[in-house]
């Protein structure tokens, strides 16, 4: 696996509980509700997703095919 791979791995826990921090805060100073704005976390979740899938198979794509024997 590749380091990038890796680090979008290891910033997806962080980076959901700082939007969980910033969903309940907007909660409490503004008119938004976190029953209104939770999806942005399932949102976020699938974009960090698709962000790590996209990186593994660029690691792959990069790879030599392995062929069969040169005639």
């Amino acid at each position: 696996m590749n380091r990038t791979y890796m680090l979008v791995r290891a910033i997806r826990g962080p980076l959901l509980l700082i939007a969980l921090g910033a969903l309940l805060l907007m909660q409490r100073f503004t008119y938004f509700s976190f029953a209104q704005s939770w999806p942005i976390l399932v949102i976020l979740f699938g974009v960090l997703k698709l962000a790590e899938r996209a990186v593994l198979h660029a690691g792959h794509d990069s790879a030599p095919q392995g062929g069969g024997p040169a005639l």
